[in-house]
Order: C-alpha cells, then structure tokens, then sequence
C-alpha cells in the first residue's frame, strides 16, 4: 500500500515537473535539444559527492599509468611473437582506460565542483555531444579489445602454424586501430542523426538517449548489442582456448617458458572478460530493455522516469569500475601466475612429459 502511494507521488511530482518543462521550453527555444526535457525531480540525497568522483578518477588514472609502464617494460624484454601482439592489445587497452578516465572525469568533476548550467555554458550541445561520443567510444573499446585478444589467443594456440605466419606486430597495431575507428564510427551516429546524445540525471554527463523514438531505439540497440555481442563472442573464444590449452601436455625441458607464457596470458586475458563482463553487461542488458519496453501510463515517450534516471546513474558507475580494475590485471596476476607456475613445476613428475610439437608453433 506504501509502495503504490509512493509510487502515485512520485508520477505526480514527475508530471509537474514536465509540464514546468515545457513552460520553459515554450520561453527559451534557444536551448540546445540535449538539455529539453530533462527530469531533475529526483532529490540528490548525497548521491554525488565532488570528492568520490575526484578520488575514483585519481585512482584509476594512477592505476592506468602504473599498468602502461609494466605493459611497455615487459614489451621491451619480451623476445616471443606472440607475447609481444598480446602486449599491443594490453597496452592499446590501458591506453583507452586513461584516456576515457582523463575525458569524462575532467567534466564530471568540473560540473561537481563548480555546478555550471550547462545550458548556459554549451547552448548547442557541442560539448554534451562529445562526452556523449566519449562515452560510447570508451565504453566500446575494451569490450571490442577484450574481444579482439582472444580472437587472437584462439588462433595462436588452436591454429598456432597459421597464427604464427599471418599475426606480427604490425598486424597488432592495425587492429587495434581498426577498433578505435570503428568505436568511433558508432559513437558518432547520434550526432550525425541515429539517435541523440542527452544530459542525463544529476547533470554531471551526457550520454545516449533512452527515449522511445525510433531512432534512440535503434542506437540503443546497436549499441547494447555490439557490447553484449563482443562479452559473449569473447566467453566462447577464451573458453575454448583453455580447454585447448589444458588437454595440451608440454615437454617440461623444451617448451617450460613457452607453456608458462601461454598460461600467464589466457589468465589475464579471462580476468579481463569477467571483469568487462561483470561491469558492462548490466549496463548494456538495463539499455536494451528501456529502450523496448514501452513507457509508463502519462508520460511522454521522450523522458526517463525518475526510477530509469537512478537506475541509470548507477549501472554507469558500475560500468566505470572497469576502467580501474582492467590495469590490476596486469599489476597483480602477472606475479601471482608465476608464482603459482613455479608451484606446480615443482610438483610435476617426469611421467607428465608428453608430445606438443604442434602447439609449440604458436
């Protein structure tokens, strides 16, 4: 009974907020389209702080800088093939994360501190429209990285003699630029006109409109399903991979370095997809559902009810997270992975010896 009289307060208070809206739009048809109709009716209750989202960008910008330097100290020393496209796709990762961490953090935080009318400051939405993008484009990147990397783990240890002819460094470089450029063909349909870029709810970012307008549905889509897409294409590559890898038994004296090397990547590599996927599919799931389900009873297909506003404030920031556990990856399994290889080296018997002169190709 407290629910659904909760319920009818809050789709009243929404729809006088609307239709105080509309009055404002009536008298100020100069504001950019990002900012009409926006619903603010939701109080903040200490649901932002200037200093949490100061701390957190910190945080994982440190995180990004320590990860890049171990990347390029290992890339340098690395003398394997194959290790060393792995490393391109690891340090085109970490590059994205500080970037997209460097970009919307400087904004939100600003916004946090200063509390500007962003009607005021970008009348035309040129800098809502690029944090838009921003977020599209950085958000993409490490799932379609994270598919991309075990795409190319799959080849190198299921198909090594073909991988190790067709995959050179070079070849790295060009796919992970092929994947910026296609993150950033995505990000920018809203602006050339699939779909639109909005200032959502507390007014600290922009991001792709959830209304129900044929167009916000179809990037809502495209976007959701390329994210989910590339979570589900990476799960079926990397579990094959391990299954591979595990059936496969190595020569200790001959290829040791070379079997501990492949196992140190595929544990990345899978800590890398279960993280995307756990702070990414929630996110990319709660897009697609708002955009196809139809809207609540009186309001208008163009504006979020204050519940999908909350919702999703807080899946974004749950997406965020990956963007700071993505370099500890790195940090901290690559010496808990040799520790534990040296374990079971240890451990092995000379019985377990056996044939892997195919898979030693890769």
């Amino acid at each position: 009974m407290l629910k659904e009289t909760w319920s009818e307060q809050s789709l009243f208070i929404f729809r006088q907020v609307f239709t105080m809206g509309e009055r404002i739009s009536a008298n100020n048809s100069s504001i950019g389209a990002c900012f009409q109709r926006l619903n603010m009716s939701i109080p903040d209750k200490g649901i932002t702080s200037p200093w949490f989202s100061t701390t957190f960008a910190l945080i994982g910008l440190f995180s990004n800088l320590i990860a890049f330097c171990v990347l390029v100290n290992a890339y340098q020393k690395t003398h394997s093939r194959s290790r060393s496209s792995f490393l391109i796709f690891l340090c085109g990762l970490v590059v994205t994360d500080f970037m997209g961490l460097l970009v919307t953090a400087s904004v939100v935080c600003s916004y946090h501190f200063t509390k500007f009318e962003w009607a005021e400051v970008d009348p035309k939405c040129h800098l809502c429209n690029f944090f838009g993008l921003s977020m599209v484009f950085y958000g993409l990147c490490p799932l379609l990285l994270g598919a991309s990397m075990a795409v190319e783990r799959f080849i190198g240890i299921n198909k090594p003699f073909e991988r190790s002819a067709n995959m050179s460094k070079r070849r790295a470089f060009l796919t992970v630029l092929m994947v910026w450029i296609f993150a950033f063909c995505l990000g920018l349909l809203p602006i050339v006109g699939l779909g639109s870029y909005t200032l959502h709810y507390p007014k600290s970012f922009c991001f792709l409109s959830l209304s129900h307008d044929i167009m916000s549905i179809a990037f809502g889509m495209i976007f959701s399903l390329v994210g989910i897409l590339s979570v589900v294409l990476s799960f079926v590559l990397n579990t094959i991979s391990i299954v591979t890898l595990c059936k496969v038994c190595f020569d200790r004296n001959s290829v040791q370095r070379r079997r501990d090397s492949e196992v140190e990547m595929m544990v990345q590599l899978v800590g890398i997809m279960l993280i995307a996927s756990a702070c990414w599919l929630p996110l990319l799931i709660f897009i697609a559902q708002t955009v196809l389900q139809a809207p609540p009873q009186g309001v208008p297909q163009d504006i979020l009810p204050p519940e999908t506003n909350k919702y999703l404030l807080i899946y974004i920031r749950v997406a965020t997270w990956n963007q700071i556990l993505d370099p500890w990856v790195y940090i901290l399994f690559r010496r808990n992975i040799r520790q534990f290889q040296r374990e079971i080296s240890l451990g092995e018997g000379v019985e377990g010896k056996g044939d892997c002169n195919v898979r030693d190709a890769s």
